[in-house]
């Protein structure tokens, strides 16, 4: 489960790893540069799917769990970017019948979306000493 940050440094820290995440996806072709906004989002979508194959509307309250807030989706934004990471083959979907109500369209990742978000992983991860020297560096100075 995605730990709610306690500080708003804790918030700061999150999406600057996020966007240094971005940076290198750029630099190494992976289609996620057309703005730092989807980069990220589109990291947080293939964690979310990861964790559970889920359908948008659930997709779209995750992130905004996830962000605190500060990010709240728009559901065009959101079901446009799910159909371009399917057509990408970072994703796959299924339509589900809840018996109930409108049919929904479930989203899982496959095995090309799995990859890709190891890769963010390990970027994040290998830039973490950075946030920690910029963390140590704050609460020094400010």
């Amino acid at each position: 489960m995605a730990r709610t940050p306690r500080h708003p440094r804790d918030n700061f820290i999150y999406i600057f790893m996020l966007y240094v995440f971005w940076i290198h996806m750029c630099k190494h072709g992976h289609g996620v540069c057309h703005y730092p906004g989807r980069g990220l989002i589109q990291l947080l979508i293939m964690k979310i799917i990861y964790e559970k194959p889920s359908h948008g509307y659930q997709i779209m309250e995750d992130l905004e769990r996830m962000t605190s807030k500060d990010y709240v989706p728009e559901p065009g934004a959101i079901y446009t970017m799910l159909r371009r990471m399917e057509e990408r083959g970072l994703l796959a979907s299924r339509w589900e019948s809840k018996g109930s109500g409108a049919d929904r369209r479930v989203y899982t990742l496959t095995e090309a979306g799995a990859r890709a978000l190891k890769e963010g992983l390990e970027i994040v991860k290998r830039r973490r000493q950075l946030m920690d020297d910029l963390i140590r560096f704050y609460d020094t100075h400010f």
